[in-house]
């Protein structure tokens, strides 16, 4: 595996070009590409405002000519709420890539898992190529599945697990009428494969135990992207063993 891009110490500036809402609470931004800047896809750049950091994954390709973030507007979040107010012609800074969250090539079948926004880093992947994998994105409502579309249309299959409850509200039937800790329990052929997650600490921590007593000789990636016992979104790494270099991971 080549080693992950290093980070530039001082900030980057660039420019806001333009901005669209997915969802009624998430948004994609877009910016300027420094030049000489690289990535790979699963990392991160950390945005500074206000003396204030936040770190947000990029969803673009490595070689798009853009850089692209999609952020969860907190309406308490000092970033977001810059970000999601913030004209066209702006200029921003920061610092990155960040992260080593990555797909790992291998001979095992593939699922990536994903709750809320945690779904952003395989959006990347797809763009840089990376297919063959089955998506289990889980959310709290219909209307935040808004990628499902675009992997549907890369030819990856897209499980929705959702609360039936809010498909009933919304008049829409749930292939799945629960968690994405649910599904793989109940639904996912027993056997060796690649997880990646990216998502809530709560849901990683819960997969890894699904996985420890079903999937015997699998492999664990993950990233977290909300912990509640911190209350915010940000990068961070279960606390658990890890082997390997790359992602977290884990094989048993």
């Amino acid at each position: 595996m080549s080693s992950m891009h290093p980070i530039r110490r001082e900030p980057h500036h660039v420019e806001v070009t333009g901005r669209r809402w997915i969802s009624e609470h998430v948004f994609e931004i877009t910016l300027t590409r420094p030049e000489g800047f690289s990535f790979r896809a699963g990392q991160s750049i950390r945005v500074r405002c206000m003396e204030t950091e936040r770190a947000y994954c990029l969803v673009s390709s490595p070689e798009d000519p853009f850089l692209a973030l999609c952020i969860l507007h907190l309406p308490q979040g000092k970033v977001s709420s810059y970000l999601a107010a913030i004209e066209p012609g702006s200029v921003i800074e920061f610092t990155g890539p960040h992260g080593d969250f990555a797909f790992i090539p291998s001979t095992r079948e593939k699922v990536f898992v994903a709750t809320g926004i945690g779904i952003v880093p395989f959006v990347s992947m797809v763009r840089s190529g990376v297919r063959d994998f089955m998506m289990v994105h889980g959310v709290s409502s219909p209307q935040e599945l808004y990628y499902e579309d675009f992997f549907e249309k890369n030819g990856v299959k897209f499980v929705q697990c959702v609360p039936q409850a809010s498909f009933q509200e919304g008049g829409k039937q749930s292939p799945f009428p629960g968690s994405v800790t649910d599904y793989l329990a109940r639904e996912l052929p027993r056997g060796e494969y690649d997880f990646y997650l990216s998502g809530d600490e709560a849901m990683v921590l819960d997969v890894y135990s699904v996985v420890d007593d079903l999937f015997l000789g699998s492999r664990v990636y993950s990233e977290i992207f909300f912990s509640r016992s911190m209350g915010q979104w940000q990068n961070r790494k279960p606390p658990v063993a890890a082997e390997g270099s790359g992602p977290t991971g884990r094989v048993r």
